[in-house]
């Protein structure tokens, strides 16, 4: 069920001991071991599960493949949270690439698809997903191009897209730079790549330690701080054209479900008797959390187009 990797980054098979995890969100069995890279400093998992069992921890449950029908009477709430989290994405987009009728956009471990189906509504997008789980029944997938594999094996043409997204991919990916890239062969010249994942030098990190919800083992293979993600990025011929110290994704999860974790201590965290209290909590915290982007709380986004 495992096997030992090496490093992401340079290859290094020499590492240290950094924590150990569990899997806080669902509470399944099982002690995760993340490494620093010796030569690098990269942080990864290691061993990790293979990539043939990791299918088993994406199941129907996982957050980010339920439908929106999926929470009964707590619909509302979850589709308002899933919207605001669509608005963000599309926000940031439009910052560094405007999207019209003739833009084709491409997003990466797409989920539900309820982004792409966003963009395609509001802007007429040509719109693309990919997935490694079949997600294709999603009601959100029904006017975008689906494929379920693994990116970098996708039968995707050069220099096709004018945008493409990774939404809390890379942390889960087998191989980050070699999908690092694809994305920059698909990508036209004057094209965008968004890139969001956890800041692994964040302070819910340093709050939150091995319970930190970032680590979210064991589909996380591999934690990135700023240093680490820009050096992934600039390596796969990629230039940086912003750097953001927040992302779509509401860092203020990160704080709710961090103590939730070290409350719980692996149990699990049962989405549907918390999302009541987590939009109770987010109200409270509304003053604090309107400094969320000026405090490197949770999360960090870089664009970058193909180096020149």
């Amino acid at each position: 069920m495992f096997e030992p990797v090496t490093c992401y980054n340079c290859g290094s098979g020499t590492y240290r001991d950094r924590l150990i995890a569990e899997d806080d969100l669902t509470g399944k069995p099982g002690r995760f071991r993340f490494v620093t890279c010796n030569a690098c400093g990269l942080t990864y998992q290691n061993p990790r599960i293979t990539l043939d069992r990791i299918v088993e921890y994406y199941d129907d449950q996982y957050i980010a493949h339920r439908k929106r029908s999926d929470w009964g009477l707590l619909t509302p709430l979850f589709e308002r949270a899933m919207t605001g989290l669509d608005v963000e994405k599309e926000r940031i987009v439009l910052q560094y690439k405007p999207l019209t009728r003739s833009s084709a956009v491409l997003d990466v471990g797409c989920g539900a698809g309820t982004f792409l189906d966003r963009v395609h509504a509001r802007h007429g997008a040509a719109v693309t997903g990919i997935d490694f789980k079949d997600l294709s029944d999603s009601p959100a997938l029904s006017d975008v191009r689906f494929h379920c594999g693994l990116f970098y094996e996708a039968p995707l043409e050069d220099e096709r897209f004018d945008v493409v997204t990774m939404w809390h991919f890379l942390e889960h990916d087998y191989d980050p730079l070699r999908s690092l890239r694809t994305a920059a062969r698909v990508l036209k010249h004057d094209g965008r790549l968004i890139v969001e994942v956890p800041r692994l030098d964040s302070r819910t990190f340093a709050w939150f330690g091995d319970r930190w919800p970032g680590l979210q083992a064991p589909q996380h293979t591999v934690l990135l701080d700023r240093d680490a993600l820009l050096g992934l990025v600039s390596k796969a011929g990629l230039e940086v054209v912003d750097y953001l110290p927040y992302g779509a994704f509401p860092a203020y999860f990160y704080i709710f479900t961090g103590i939730a974790f070290r409350l719980l201590k692996g149990r699990g965290l049962n989405l549907s008797r918390a999302i009541v209290p987590y939009f109770l909590g987010q109200v409270l915290l509304t003053p604090y959390l309107l400094f969320e982007r000026r405090l490197n709380l949770a999360m960090q986004t870089v664009i970058c187009r193909r180096q020149s």
